[in-house]
């Protein structure tokens, strides 16, 4: 029988996909549902989209209106090991926080 709610298997190939990627991002689990619903929208975008959005979200006055959470954001990485103090450097260099 022929049932037109069942979902693709590809589908849920993606989900599963898009889900486990979500848990490896640090802070996934402290996250509320709508930021995982962005995140996982975030994620499914073609790499073009995703750098129009990103250079988008990070122009000069939205980065200067969150200076501070962009900051703490940075040294709780460089804390963790994700990062290391030139990589820091850097990144604050691009974003103009020097």
């Amino acid at each position: 029988m022929f049932n037109i709610f069942k979902k693709k298997s590809s589908d849920d190939e993606n989900k599963k996909k898009v889900d486990d990627e979500l848990k490896g991002i640090p802070g996934a689990e402290n996250m509320g549902m709508l930021q995982r619903i962005a995140m996982k929208k975030v994620m499914k975008m073609n790499p073009k989209e995703r750098e129009d959005l990103m250079r988008k979200a990070l122009e000069p006055k939205n980065v200067q209106k969150n200076k501070k959470q962009i900051l703490e954001m940075l040294e709780q990485m460089e804390k963790s090991g994700q990062m290391n103090k030139h990589q820091v450097f850097e990144a604050k260099k691009r974003m103009g926080l020097l």
